[in-house]
């Protein structure tokens, strides 16, 4: 059975950071491509980085140069590192993973960036 299990969500202040992280189980991890979504309520669930199984890495515009993806294989844990978080942050972040025709989802975290 595969499970995505997303953790690290919470409130922070506007300009700080937060690391989600997301631990998945009963999937070959290494080799297929992750990623993390949000959505934000009343939008549409948006891409924000996702990297494949070479460590490709591919960004949002709007989080390029302030957020951070990165695997560990060996843990079959994918983080998400968020610096200089703004209040358009806020949303629920979900994990992703995808292998050919496969795709799995966490249920989400929820990041609020708020003062």
């Amino acid at each position: 059975q595969v499970q995505l299990v997303e953790s690290g969500g919470g409130l922070v202040q506007p300009g700080g950071s937060l690391r989600l992280s997301c631990a998945a189980s009963g999937i070959r991890f290494s080799i297929g491509a992750v990623g993390w979504y949000r959505q934000a309520t009343g939008k549409q669930r948006e891409l924000v980085t996702t990297m494949n199984s070479r460590g490709t890495t591919n960004y949002a515009s709007s989080v390029k140069d302030r957020f951070t993806i990165s695997r560990d294989n060996a843990k079959n844990t994918v983080y998400l590192q968020m610096n200089s978080l703004k209040p358009e942050d806020t949303a629920v972040y979900y994990c992703n993973y995808k292998l050919l025709a496969m795709d799995f989802w966490g249920k989400g975290t929820l990041v609020t960036v708020s003062s």
